[in-house]
């Protein structure tokens, strides 16, 4: 199986600490970020992965080709500007010729999340793509309706239907880690800079599948901040490490 991780981001929220360090490589419990979700998605399958980069994109490079233990074929795309999560996994379309679902998971994220189950799920469903959610409160929130299918985005600047609204939606969460079928690339017509979320609400909005997979009492967390860091860094000296 493949994935691709998004690992270009500049970590500004991070500085200084990524002013010399992308955030790819910053330290969490005597392991990079990096290594850490390379090898979590290894043990769910994945043999092959494809690296975005940008910011520090060289230092990322070199870290990969030092560790001859991952066994896995490992390629890298390089933006010249950033291109977000929607614009990156576009650029990298090619890798995934083989017409098999992928995962797609940010550089920045630390879980125990079922990653086999949320590909069981993909495949039961017959989703186009499938998200990992959970119920916990977040600035911005993603609306599913009762069946489990994408139909909206919260955020403090409103809200954002895929189509109508819907009067009995559930707000959840969203991990940075999904599950997508590679047909969405013909579908993708949106260019340049932009978010996956953007694509995922307008083919949610034109009938396509973009179903929640629930991830609740899973552990989750983000490096996005220096406390956040700090978090995960508590986490992997602990006991649960």
């Amino acid at each position: 199986m493949k994935a691709m991780v998004l690992a270009a981001g500049v970590g500004s929220r991070l500085r200084p600490l990524t002013d010399e360090i992308p955030k790819a490589l910053l330290d969490v419990g005597g392991a990079p970020m990096i290594e850490r979700v390379i090898r979590y998605l290894k043990s769910a399958g994945v043999t092959e992965v494809i690296v975005n980069l940008f910011h520090l994109g060289a230092r990322i490079v070199g870290f990969l080709a030092s560790k001859d233990d991952f066994g896995l074929r490992i390629e890298f795309t390089r933006e010249a500007e950033l291109l977000d999560t929607g614009g990156g996994l576009k650029n990298a379309a090619w890798f995934f010729r083989d017409g098999r679902p992928f995962f797609l998971h940010n550089v920045d994220v630390l879980s125990d999340i079922d990653l086999e189950g949320l590909l069981r799920l993909h495949h039961t469903v017959g989703a186009l793509a499938t998200l990992a959610v959970q119920s916990r409160p977040a600035s911005r929130q993603l609306l599913f309706d009762r069946s489990g299918r994408l139909c909206g985005r919260e955020s403090p600047e409103g809200v954002e239907w895929a189509a109508g609204a819907v009067t009995d939606v559930e707000r959840l969460a969203f991990t940075g880690i999904h599950v997508i079928d590679p047909g969405i690339f013909p579908k993708m017509t949106e260019t340049g800079v932009f978010p996956i979320t953007r694509t995922y609400l307008r083919l949610a909005g034109e009938g396509e599948r973009i179903v929640a997979y629930r991830a609740d009492g899973r552990y989750w967390q983000d490096i996005g901040s220096p406390e956040k860091l700090e978090e995960a860094r508590k986490r992997a000296a602990g006991p649960h490490a």
